[in-house]
């Protein structure tokens, strides 16, 4: 399938000074590597009063500044149209000029995890309820490929698709005051690493050494809608020689 306008986003206000762009096609069609794709040429195409660009699922939100663009439009724009009127006529564009060649290359990240034990408190609970060892659940969610579906919840956490049917898990009734940094878990039909000690309700697998978000960096999180991730298993102290997370 090739565009030269696409039929498949819808775009909506949403609040005084954001707009969606919402994916109204095939499901089937729809996943977190288009939308980070779109999102990727929505910013290449930005201007100044575009302040942030973000995928989820299935939408992604340009957040602008009306008042900047106001500045920005000429007397005889101000006199026909509004901010707002100007933005989604610009955006609506960006989105019509997006095709099959969208150029985001999602990177492939291994995320080394420590299993069971001490780091990953749910796992034999997990295994039993569904049906396996604590070594077979391990080797079937460490042999599996997963897609960062978009980041939330906070800074850097990723929300990963790709979980086998048989592993997936129900939240704990009683969540946790406090996840430790690093810790992998499972809910429903996602995986997900906690970037920062925080309460949380996922069923605990893991302990992951890697710094997850970083605001010394360039790009403060290391993971992003689309890329790839593959879980490489290692043992208490290769983790403890890491340096672990607390």
């Amino acid at each position: 399938m090739s565009h030269s306008e696409r039929t498949d986003m819808r775009l909506e206000p949403l609040g005084d000074r954001a707009l969606v762009a919402r994916w109204t096609g095939d499901s089937e069609s729809c996943n977190p590597v288009l939308m980070a794709a779109i999102a990727s040429k929505l910013r290449a195409g930005g201007r100044e009063w575009m302040i942030d660009v973000v995928s989820a699922f299935d939408t992604v939100t340009i957040v602008y500044d009306p008042v900047l663009l106001a500045d920005m439009m000429t007397e005889a724009e101000r006199a026909a149209s509004t901010p707002y009127a100007q933005a989604f006529a610009y955006i609506q564009q960006l989105l019509k000029r997006t095709d099959e060649q969208l150029d985001r290359m999602a990177k492939v990240v291994d995320i080394p995890i420590c299993y069971g034990g001490e780091y990953g408190p749910d796992l034999q609970e997990a295994a039993g309820r569904a049906g396996m060892s604590a070594a077979q659940f391990t080797e079937r969610h460490a042999s599996a490929r997963y897609r960062v579906a978009m980041i939330g919840f906070m800074p850097g956490f990723p929300y990963l698709t790709g979980l086998p049917r048989e592993l997936q898990q129900p939240r704990k009734s009683s969540p946790r005051s406090r996840v430790p940094a690093g810790s992998v878990g499972i809910a429903g039909m996602q995986t997900g690493i906690y970037p920062f000690s925080s309460p949380g309700g996922w069923q605990l697998i893991g302990r992951s050494p890697v710094v997850l978000f970083d605001v010394r960096q360039e790009e403060p999180s290391l993971l992003q809608a689309g890329d790839e991730v593959r879980f490489i298993p290692i043992d208490k102290k290769q983790l403890e020689a890491w340096g672990g997370q607390q």
